[in-house]
């Protein structure tokens, strides 16, 4: 702020000096000579005399070379000495370009190409015509370097995840420089990050070998979880031995209400228990 307010100070102390110095005898006579040709042939003179600004322009007179007092003039009508003053028409709309394709070197030594959008108007017309030569081509250019002194200093993977910030100091840095011209940056846009082909294979591979490393660790825990369950409810059938038959029944009904071509024989749970105890002659014939 404070080279802002002493850049103001020093562009009004030289406007004043202008002004207090005047143009000179031989400018009072040549003067003096245009409003005596505007008097004579009037009313003629004031289709050359009378100029016409838009609502969104501002006009910035030059009286043999000298800025005159009082700023630019506008909106509406103002009136030229001719022969002696010449102006110059400044549009005060918002103005856009693009900011080409910009090979950055990262923080962590990878090149990308960055594009951008800058969004600027201006804000002070005579300072962006007496401070500068060319205010859009000098914004356009400065929006170029700070593009790239920005992004050199962060890593590829700021640059993905926080474009806001990056256009933010972006913005701040372009608006220090460019209030000096009359020039107000309005919004800084970061619109595309290019990567190398190679690159973005092995940032494929590794996103893809994570994904899969995260799949098997979900189906590891679900298996772990499917046994503790399955454990759990073979110790509450084996509390009661009609629990299994049933489940058994439950598993026969699911079946039936399907359409399918099954043929499913029930087994009474009672004959597994008989064969597996060996029958009723079992006893006796291990005494034998």
């Amino acid at each position: 702020m404070n080279k802002t307010s002493n850049g103001h100070m020093e562009n009004q102390r030289n406007e004043n000096e202008s002004s207090s110095e005047g143009i000179g005898c031989c400018g009072y006579i040549l003067l003096f000579f245009s409003y005596f040709l505007i008097a004579i042939t009037f009313p003629f003179s004031l289709c050359i005399s009378l100029k016409v600004v838009r609502e969104y322009e501002r006009a910035v007179i030059f009286r043999l070379g000298r800025l005159l007092p009082g700023g630019a003039k506008g909106p509406g009508l103002f009136f030229v000495v001719p022969c002696v003053d010449s102006y110059t028409k400044v549009d005060l709309r918002t103005v856009t370009f693009d900011v080409p394709p910009q090979e950055i070197l990262t923080k962590d030594s990878v090149t990308v190409a960055v594009d951008a959008v800058v969004y600027y108007k201006i804000q002070n017309a005579t300072m962006a015509i007496t401070n500068i030569e060319n205010a859009q081509r000098s914004t356009q250019l400065l929006s170029a370097t700070t593009l790239r002194n920005v992004l050199g200093t962060k890593t590829l993977g700021e640059i993905l995840s926080d474009r806001e910030h990056t256009a933010e100091v972006m913005k701040s840095n372009l608006d220090d420089t460019t209030e000096a011209w009359g020039v107000h940056v309005e919004r800084v846009e970061v619109k595309d990050v290019r990567l190398p082909v190679q690159l973005q294979r092995a940032m494929a591979a590794e996103a893809e070998a994570s994904r899969e490393a995260r799949a098997k660790v979900i189906a590891a825990e679900g298996e772990q979880k499917a046994s503790r369950a399955l454990k759990e409810a073979a110790d509450v059938i084996n509390e009661s031995p009609s629990a299994l038959q049933l489940r058994y029944l439950q598993t026969l009904n699911t079946i039936s209400a399907e359409k399918n071509s099954t043929i499913i024989f029930p087994f009474p749970m009672e004959f597994m228990s008989y064969f597996s105890g060996g029958g009723p002659g079992a006893k006796g014939n291990s005494k034998m």
